[in-house]
């Protein structure tokens, strides 16, 4: 795999065909900036906290069974418009797709409210590349809260703004579908998002628009925009680091299982390009992987790339914090199946006979 290829997303340094990012640097004093609050937003965050809070009681108090189920598969079906479509597929073009997923992801992600597709892909590639620093948008170093909300709350970092330009999206600008939904986003969203969860309780089993509206609509959709929220906050201070120490993303299983998979975010930064976003044995908490391998083997989604084994082990082994472990390492003992040769190769064996001869030697 030509790693340095598969995607302009992939991290700061390569080390024999290894992403290596650099450590984070502390914030430094001639860094900081004044910051600038956009009330706008806080006004916007604040109301649909507020509205969600009010769909939770319609939900436990006169909201139907149903429309509790509706509201969970709008989660999903909107999450995965994120998760798979915005996240792997298109910012770290982990695979391709055939146009009827992507229009199917397109619908997904405008009901997901998570701004359009360009716009959160170059928001992401610029994390990535500029991870904990006063490039990173959603910086870790200024504390949970910056990082979960409070930076659309204020005005962005001019180094964000500088860096971003940076960020080659010259795949998103060539892309028809994406700037078709980037031109036509603020019709699409309201549409997507609130008007079609709230239509389809009230017709479809007889649910009254205010708890349609109030528990499919912004119920559901505060609690989406939280667990995203979770991975830019909770998955880089919470959690191991077993494939690199040296950075701040980390793998935490909560958030993987409210995410969809996307909380092994220590694994996810040092191979970005990986359309698992984890390493075998953690499927069961990676629903967005199902779903792609579902859309590959009916044949729209095809290209699927994933790091070879050989490689996760070298680099958890060179730059892991020591909790790295996997179910296909692990042996009973010397002449294990699993055991790799170069472990056998490179064991010294004491004392060995040779000849009559007890003297120590190396195994060659």
């Amino acid at each position: 795999m030509d790693l340095h290829n598969a995607c302009v997303a992939t991290g700061k340094l390569y080390e024999n065909d290894n992403i290596v990012e650099a450590a984070p640097e502390p914030l430094k004093e001639t860094e900081k900036y004044e910051r600038e609050i956009v009330w706008k937003n806080v006004f916007y965050i604040v109301y649909f906290h507020i509205a969600s809070v009010y769909g939770a009681y319609l939900l436990f108090t006169s909201a139907s069974f149903m429309t509790f189920l509706f509201a969970v598969f709008v989660f999903v079906f909107s999450g995965l418009g994120i998760t798979c479509g915005a996240h792997r597929l298109y910012a770290h073009c982990a695979f391709k797709a055939t146009t009827p997923l992507k229009v199917l992801l397109i619908i997904m992600n405008c009901m997901a409210f998570e701004d359009s597709i360009y716009e959160w892909v170059r928001n992401h590639r610029v994390h990535h590349k500029f991870t904990e620093t006063t490039a990173d948008p959603h910086d870790s170093r200024r504390g949970f809260f910056f990082a979960h909300c409070g930076w659309l709350m204020v005005r962005k970092h001019p180094d964000v703004k500088k860096k971003g330009k940076t960020i080659d999206l010259s795949d998103l600008e060539s892309d028809k579908l994406i700037m078709w939904q980037k031109k036509y986003y603020k019709y699409l969203m309201p549409f997507w998002t609130f008007l079609v969860p709230t239509i389809i309780p009230v017709f479809g089993w007889g649910e009254t628009w205010n708890n349609a509206f109030h528990i499919a609509g912004m119920l559901r959709y505060t609690y989406l925009t939280n667990m995203v929220w979770l991975v830019n906050s909770a998955a880089h201070i919470y959690g191991m680091r077993p494939y690199d120490k040296n950075i701040n993303p980390r793998e935490n299983n909560i958030v993987s299982v409210l995410t969809l998979g996307e909380g092994w975010h220590n694994y996810h930064h040092v191979f970005p390009w990986d359309y698992r976003t984890s390493e075998l044995g953690f499927f069961r908490y990676n629903f967005t992987l199902k779903f792609i391998d579902f859309f590959s083997k009916i044949g729209w989604a095809y290209d699927l790339k994933c790091v070879s084994q050989n490689m996760i082990r070298k680099r958890a082994l060179r730059t892991g914090d020591g909790s790295y472990s996997h179910p296909d390492m692990t042996v009973w003992g010397w002449n294990d199946k699993d055991m790799l040769e170069e472990e056998k190769n490179e064991t010294v064996v004491l004392y060995k006979m040779k000849t009559n001869t007890i003297k120590a030697n190396n195994i060659k």
